[in-house]
């Protein structure tokens, strides 16, 4: 047991796993399965409840020498922050503002930026890691029209690993590719025409989606895992009901698809995709599963 509402999952090379909760950041031995601290956050995130839209931490992410934890804040009606763990001390040593609901956080390569996906302010945070300067870039690719209650907000981010870009897909129609250091901002075009969340890429540029499901039934397409090859190139494998998030096996050959999808709709379970053959899987798993991460070895990519 963790705490209140876990929601992400980073997983260190000594076996510890990191854990945003409700409650404060969660640090698990992944061999005695016990919890060995639980350390508050900084931020006033009002009273622990549970839900989607809870208080507490979202997105989280290792730097690339683990010491520090970085974790993406909730504050309901407000603007977020970004906290900063201490991994040997276990405590936050940092505070640094962001946007609006962080749904998920991802490293640079080099360690030296930090970038906040930010769901309810159409942007991504990057977070200079050397003296805790924000920049606030812009990913808006349908425009901010509808406010709070647009579908049409960033989820999660993977950093590709070829040159540092930063990949935010939308609605199976467009994938964002985000230069960090200049805010350009470049659509390509996507295939799968559904709601999409979490990402991940391969330690090769194959970049893994996940379609949750249809926003208009009447136009769109159903739950799905798109597979693209870094020229672009794309396989959608079918899901069976909505997913939220896509961890990967060390050799890339397997993808780990999380059923606790963040609204209506979850299952507790997950679909194990061969990522060669598409043949899916699906295993029981807890109650509405949302993080991944895979032990026996640090995995490629990030989101």
């Amino acid at each position: 047991r963790v705490g209140t509402a876990p929601y992400g999952i980073a997983l260190g090379e000594d076996g510890t796993a990191w854990v945003a909760t409700a409650e404060g950041v969660a640090a698990v031995d992944t061999r005695t399965r016990e919890r060995t601290a639980l350390i508050p956050y900084r931020t006033d995130t009002g009273p622990v409840t549970t839900g989607e839209y809870r208080g507490g931490g979202m997105g989280i992410a290792l730097s690339p020498d683990g010491s520090r934890v970085y974790v993406g804040v909730n504050v309901p009606g407000g603007e977020g922050t970004l906290e900063v763990v201490d991994t040997g001390r276990r405590r936050v040593t940092e505070v640094v503002p962001v946007g609006r609901r962080p749904f998920d956080v991802d490293v640079s390569r080099d360690g030296r930026q930090v970038y906040a996906t930010n769901h309810d302010s159409f942007d991504v945070s990057v977070v200079d890691t050397g003296d805790w300067t924000t920049r606030r870039i812009e990913v808006a690719p349908y425009g901010t029209e509808g406010g709070l209650g647009s579908w049409l907000k960033p989820h999660y981010t993977a950093v590709r690993p070829s040159d540092g870009a930063l990949l935010l897909p939308f609605e199976g129609e467009r994938l964002a590719v985000v230069d960090p250091g200049t805010g350009r901002v470049r659509i390509e075009e996507m295939t799968a025409n559904t709601h999409q969340h979490g990402v991940t890429a391969g330690a090769d540029g194959t970049l893994y989606v996940v379609g949750t499901g249809p926003i208009d039934p009447s136009e769109d397409d159903g739950p799905s895992l798109t597979v693209r090859t870094p020229d672009g190139g794309e396989r959608v494998v079918p899901l069976d009901g909505p997913h939220e998030t896509v961890a990967l096996s060390a050799d890339g050959g397997t993808a780990y698809v999380s059923g606790g999808f963040t609204r209506d709709g979850y299952w507790n379970g997950l679909s194990v995709v061969d990522t060669a053959t598409g043949r899916v899987t699906r295993v029981p798993v807890g109650e509405r599963p949302l993080a991944v991460a895979v032990l026996g070895g640090k995995g490629p990519g990030g989101g």
